[in-house]
């Protein structure tokens, strides 16, 4: 007999509806084994399924006869990946062996790892799916219950969390009490969750400006990479940076969430992630966990901090080709991988902020530490970050440790909040100047066309900015990053043209383009 059940696998950050069709043959003769087949491209883990399953139905107290179990998962020319199709396989074998309903099920996607004793286990992806069966038109979703708040943001979806095997036949037998559809308010959820920051910018003591760096970098989009000593706390405001940033859209927090389902970050009672992600690997990562890819693909840490910030500490430290890597992402804001099974692309839309030591020793230019390298040892060290890249970072600023008294003082900063409204306000600007621009929404993803059209200095201060950038020695990478920040700066004064003050704070962010730097 032929049955059919319904499922998904994930292909990036997206859903590719599956059929598994089940065909059951009973064995002749004397002959009490049970033989299965899984055709379709299956994976190791699709193919282990046979053994969860056989196991999950004698413990949920199925009778398993002796016959030839034939799986095909349709397309056949995509692979399958993940245990999330142990549950609509037993389905299918029930309904072979005219179990459970098959009339009911075709109205259902179902997807979960099974236990040997029947119960399911969370599986990674269950967002995707849900919108893909939202799409598709199923009446429902049915997966193991620690995956239900994830997949029932997505409304005009019943979505089931079932504890084992034994509920999910039991519905589709007509048992309606047998499973409960999770309901989620997703607007409600989000908008109550959505200004949640345990770290506050009004905790910072000093470093007026290097939080004013901060707030311009938040307000233009614009990548930052701050350079100073041990202890000057570079890290410390660097986690800070998500609590002035605008809040996530909607859109924003659903295509982010869907990033982390598929990498199987979200956790239990998590629907909709409300916050910007803010991701810091370890300068050890490797170069699969940092962009992603793998035997099994996976979203790597730039994806991962989409919508968000990507902080690197100790940038010199990783390792250069994986740092060359960051050039593309931080270009298309989305990265492709590509190996000899798959191209998979993910997407990559983040800030990036990194923070350095001046030098070796991490003292050049401490104000009471004398630095121990000589200058072709800082050169050598500052040259571990290739111009490429640095010449995608807008901002470049440097900090100094506090004095005593700046430690000391028992007044509060600026909050976060009092930032963010700031910030918010220089978003809008920009989001009304770039409309008619697709894929444009921030001054740091501005054209050459755009920037003659908004970023274009008056004439005396043309004549001004070119003296400085010679006097300076300015390298010619930082004209355009200057025009961006200055057009940033004037948006957070409301100015709709740039003034020489904007031009001369923008020109205070360049230090590492300096030629004499380390001198």
């Amino acid at each position: 007999m032929l049955a059919k059940s319904y499922s998904a696998t994930v292909d990036g950050i997206n859903a590719i509806p599956v059929t598994i069709e089940v065909q059951v043959t009973p064995r002749k003769g004397d002959s009490k084994e049970t033989r299965m087949v899984i055709v379709g491209l299956p994976d190791s883990s699709v193919k282990e399924s046979y053994s969860r399953v056989e196991a999950a139905l004698y413990n949920s107290g199925f009778g398993n006869p002796p016959q030839d179990i034939t799986v095909n998962l349709a397309p056949g020319d995509i692979r399958k990946e993940g245990t999330g199709f142990d549950l609509p396989i037993a389905i299918g074998i029930l309904m072979a062996n005219s179990l459970t309903s098959s009339t009911s099920s075709e109205h259902y996607m179902l997807l979960g790892e099974l236990s040997l004793d029947g119960s399911l286990q969370p599986i990674r992806g269950a967002l995707p799916i849900a919108i893909k069966a939202r799409e598709m038109g199923y009446e429902g979703l049915i997966v193991p219950e620690q995956n239900v708040h994830e997949a029932a943001v997505v409304n005009r979806l019943k979505v089931y969390g079932a504890k084992n095997l034994r509920q999910v036949v039991n519905f589709f037998s007509g048992d309606e009490n047998a499973l409960s559809p999770t309901v989620i308010d997703t607007r409600a959820e989000f908008y109550a969750h959505q200004y949640d920051f345990d770290l506050d910018f009004a905790d910072v003591k000093g470093q007026d400006n290097v939080k004013r760096a901060f707030e311009i970098a938040a307000a233009g989009g614009h990548n930052l990479i701050m350079v100073g000593p041990p202890g000057a706390g570079k890290s410390m405001m660097a986690r800070r940076l998500p609590s002035i940033l605008p809040p996530l859209s909607l859109s924003e927090s659903l295509e982010t969430t869907q990033i982390h389902s598929v990498a199987g970050q979200i956790k239990g009672n998590t629907g909709l992630i409300t916050e910007r992600p803010f991701r810091a690997p370890h300068h050890t990562v490797s170069q699969v966990a940092l962009v992603g890819g793998g035997t099994n693909p996976m979203p790597g840490e730039i994806s991962l901090a989409h919508n968000g910030v990507l902080f690197l500490d100790e940038l010199p430290e990783f390792p250069r080709a994986s740092l060359e890597v960051l050039r593309q992402p931080l270009e298309d804001r989305k990265i492709t991988v590509t190996r000899a099974k798959y191209s998979i692309e993910y997407p990559s839309n983040f800030m990036f902020v990194a923070s350095m030591n001046p030098c070796p020793c991490g003292y050049y230019n401490h104000p009471t530490k004398p630095c121990q390298c000589t200058p072709g040892q800082i050169h050598k060290y500052l040259n571990k970050i290739s111009g490429p890249l640095l010449d995608r970072i807008d901002i470049q600023i440097e900090i100094t440790p506090l004095s005593f008294e700046e430690l000391s003082r028992t007044q509060r900063g600026e909050s976060s909040a009092t930032i963010r409204e700031r910030v918010i306000r220089a978003r809008q600007i920009q989001e009304e100047r770039y409309r008619e621009h697709p894929g444009i929404h921030c001054n740091a993803q501005m054209t050459p066309a755009l920037m003659r059209q908004y970023a274009t200095p008056a004439p005396q201060d043309m004549a001004m900015l070119r003296e400085v950038i010679n006097r300076l020695q300015l390298s010619a990478r930082a004209y355009d990053r200057i025009l961006r920040l200055a057009r940033t700066i004037a948006d957070l004064d409301n100015s709709p043209t740039l003034q020489t003050h904007h031009l001369a704070e923008a020109v205070g962010y360049r230090n590492l383009d300096r030629e004499s730097w380390g001198e």
